[in-house]
């Protein structure tokens, strides 16, 4: 399927944006996680894009080919303010959001500012608390953002033997070959390490659970059934997964074996959004 790559300005910020799917299609709006880019939904924008949904995936602000703003510009409000600029500014008043990880929280964050224009959620592996083990793996991946290489096959090298994807595929291989790009003769991230640390500090400010509240619409929860890491935990631990279908009332729970990594190029994750998009969404 061909991508569509294109600038959105509003809120004060020009994003980047890939999308898949016909233009006259219900909007669905992907937004990635906390060093993610559009390219994290480049395997369900081809499975999901089409005459009956158009998937726009963004790079947030501070990520990608997307502005870097100043520091105090960060967290989930300002992205789901982004989001709500980006539906305006595509003709959308109303719109259904994909969120993978914190792209989750965004989603969440864009129920609570204006619930009314979403027809629908689906959450990637997100929902409440994490276990503990979790914060390390992540600290650890984003550790990475001040790195410079000597080339983009070392960074791959890298990334590619951490234990996080298995297996490796082009999904994942173009997904990270966007995230860097070269600078006076080494290769950098495209992902701002302040911006990255002012998103996780934002976490602590907020109730990982009141949020589920502004939920009203149908959701579907992804939760991944393998750790993140061997022996680390879950994004989304089994008794908030539980949990979540008896606290949100039009939610609906779908349990992937994958991580919280693979289920973004998982083939029965692809099939559960687009069944609940079909079912829930108006054409």
């Amino acid at each position: 399927m061909t991508v569509d790559e294109f600038d959105v300005s509003g809120n004060g910020c020009r994003l980047r944006a890939l999308g898949w799917g016909s233009r006259s299609a219900r909007l669905v709006i992907g937004f990635p996680g906390l060093s993610g880019t559009a390219e994290r939904f480049r395997f369900f924008g081809e499975r999901i894009g089409g005459d009956a949904f158009r998937l726009v995936a963004l790079d947030p602000r501070g990520r990608g080919r997307s502005d870097t703003t100043p520091a105090g510009s960060y967290g989930w409000e300002n992205h789901a303010k982004d989001v709500l600029a980006v539906a305006d500014a595509l003709g959308f008043d109303r719109f259904t959001m994909i969120g993978q990880s914190m792209g989750g929280s965004v989603a969440m964050k864009t129920a609570e500012l204006q619930g009314a224009r979403l027809d629908a959620v689906v959450l990637v592996d997100v929902a409440g608390r994490v276990d503990p083990g979790v914060g390390a793996v992540i600290a650890a991946e984003i550790s990475r953002l001040d790195r410079v290489y000597e080339s983009v096959e070392e960074y791959l090298r890298e990334v590619s033997t951490d234990d996080l994807i298995e297996p490796w595929n082009e999904y994942w291989d173009q997904a990270y070959r966007a995230g860097v790009c070269e600078v006076d003769g080494q290769v950098v991230h495209r992902c701002n390490a302040a911006a990255v640390a002012e998103d996780r500090a934002y976490t602590s400010t907020q109730d990982p659970y009141d949020r589920w509240k502004h939920l009203t619409m149908p959701t579907l929860l992804l939760r991944a059934t393998r750790e993140l890491k061997r022996g680390c935990g879950f994004v989304v631990p089994a008794d908030d997964g539980e949990r979540f279908p008896r606290r949100v009332a039009d939610a609906t729970v779908v349990e992937i074996e994958a991580n919280h990594l693979m289920i973004s190029t998982s083939e029965a994750a692809a099939v559960a959004i687009e069944h609940f998009l079909s079912r829930n969404v108006a054409k």
